[in-house]
């Protein structure tokens, strides 16, 4: 079976410093992927360059065996319409309303007519709890809430495969819990999902697979109980006795 993304002996490069080493990952349609290292391990410049914000150097990302992201002749726009993208920083526009945020692309991106997006804008926002605030300005908003604005967002492009970058870390500890929450549901409805994370519990709930990033290459992946409860690399298990202490 082909999987859904293909990432094979990928290297990025800042100036002199190689930030991902011949990274190697796949993940298969409906999977979650979790990535987990200490921070400067390579996991949010290796979501860059899945969803093409960052070139890469060497190597090859292919999505669902037929748009090569690192192609330097691809269009951009086709593969941020099939791969959503979500960052700890909102990112949402100050001017506009949440509802504005959420039919943006939709509408100049993909061409939807407007009562359309807005419609599917307004479902996509009750789903997830946020159907009040479809008038209000971002900063009327809770971190939470404009984190679930951010991942309705990237929803409304109906995207095969959804990337989320610590999105939890910018938030009151008080609001990680409903932004958690919006993963689970999206996981449990089939999205196929690539997530960077420091919640480690979290990981280990909801991962089909952790991916353990040191150095700029995966050391070592499996699922869940294997990585948690009996790594195999001396890597890892240092990682992981630094954050359970």
């Amino acid at each position: 079976m082909t999987a859904l993304l293909e990432v094979s002996g990928v290297w990025k490069s800042f100036d002199e410093h190689s930030v991902l080493r011949g990274i190697d990952l796949h993940v298969d349609a409906h999977q979650a992927v979790v990535l987990i290292g200490a921070s400067g391990s390579g996991k949010s410049t290796l979501l860059r360059c899945i969803n093409g914000l960052e070139t890469v150097d060497a190597g090859r990302i292919v999505l669902d065996g037929d748009v090569e992201v690192s192609d330097p002749g691809i269009d951009l726009d086709r593969v941020r319409r099939r791969i959503g993208i979500v960052f700890q920083s909102y990112n949402l526009f100050p001017h506009m309303t949440v509802l504005d945020n959420v039919t943006l692309a939709p509408r100049k991106v993909v061409g939807v007519p407007a009562a359309r997006a807005r419609e599917e804008a307004v479902a996509l926002l009750d789903r997830f709890g946020l159907g009040a605030k479809a008038g209000e300005y971002p900063d009327r908003l809770s971190g939470g809430q404009a984190q679930r604005v951010a991942i309705v967002r990237a929803l409304a492009m109906q995207p095969e495969l959804m990337l989320f970058d610590e999105i939890t870390s910018a938030l009151d500890p008080l609001l990680v819990g409903e932004v958690l929450d919006a993963v689970r549901d999206l996981k449990s409805g089939g999205l196929t999902i690539v997530m960077a994370t420091h919640e480690m519990g979290f990981a280990r709930e909801v991962a089909d697979r952790v991916c353990f990033l040191h150095d700029g290459i995966v050391r070592e992946e499996g699922p869940p109980a294997e990585i948690f409860n009996a790594p195999r690399e001396p890597e890892t298990r240092d990682f992981l006795a630094r954050v359970f202490g």
